[in-house]
């Protein structure tokens, strides 16, 4: 189908920009983007000082770190949704209070910010030390068989499990998420009414599933959706389900508009 001028139309194509939890990068949907339906794409970016990508001494805040975000989501087509996973989450958030003209839509996956005085984790992350003890256990290759039956409850493939835990290695902002993602932040974000979905595996073990419902105050538009069989990286061990669901949930928040029907040449 051709429009009068000629042209072929443009292709109808929601782009989704994923941004990853703590100590990780884009790797994190690398097994994904492959699995992404037609009319659905996935670009995941990595941020400074996360993974491999050089810290920037500039980003002193998660005001900062939400502007770096924006500027990587503007650099994408509209229509454009935000997913944001873990810590990837709360600099959504953030986004959400000083950008949000800048999306057309926002899934947050078990995001980090609701409870953090009463979680275990946080609370292990404030002792002295902690925090590089963490990192470097965690990007150990000693323990990480240990790490593989906690974190992962199918098979992944090792090459991609080994650059996963290197990845904390390399992560030069670990330490800081803990001081800049506190109770008093998220005690001050402002509710924002847009597009939304709140993710959440059933089986998530690190932050719970009914922490869902703490984020509704903050996005009072957002439908929730639960997957059974889910735990915390469901685009690491379920790429294809994990990308059907994005999918789905990109289309349900911003749905595409349909191609205009043109006179055939007998019309």
């Amino acid at each position: 189908m051709t429009l009068p001028d000629g042209t072929l139309p443009s292709p109808r194509v929601i782009t989704v920009v994923a941004v990853h939890g703590n100590g990780g990068g884009a790797h994190r949907f690398a097994r994904v983007v492959g699995q992404m339906p037609p009319g659905v794409r996935l670009v995941p970016i990595t941020l400074p000082g996360f993974a491999r990508v050089p810290r920037d001494p500039s980003i002193r805040s998660l005001a900062d770190y939400a502007d770096a975000l924006a500027a990587l989501v503007r650099a994408e087509p509209r229509p454009r949704l935000l997913l944001g996973h873990g810590i990837g989450g709360s600099i959504a958030l953030e986004l959400v209070q000083r950008h949000a003209a800048d999306l057309d839509g926002l899934i947050l996956h078990a995001p980090v910010g609701t409870r953090l005085n009463r979680r275990i984790f946080p609370r292990l992350m404030a002792l002295p030390g902690a925090r590089e003890g963490g990192r470097r256990i965690l990007a150990s290759r000693i323990m990480r068989p240990i790490f593989r039956r906690l974190l992962f409850s199918r098979a992944v493939p090792v090459a991609y499990t080994d650059r996963f835990f290197d990845e904390y290695g390399d992560c030069s902002v670990f330490s800081q998420m803990f001081d800049l993602i506190s109770p008093a932040w998220f005690q001050g974000l402002r509710p924002a009414v847009l597009p939304s979905a709140l993710l959440w595996g059933a089986d998530e073990r690190l932050l719970s599933v009914d922490q869902a419902d703490d984020y509704r105050a903050l996005l009072p538009a957002a439908q929730v959706r639960t997957v059974p069989g889910w735990g915390h990286f469901p685009m690491i061990e379920q790429p294809r389900a994990y990308a059907a669901e994005v999918a789905a949930l990109a289309l349900a928040l911003c749905p595409l508009p349909a191609l205009p029907i043109l006179p055939g040449p007998h019309q």
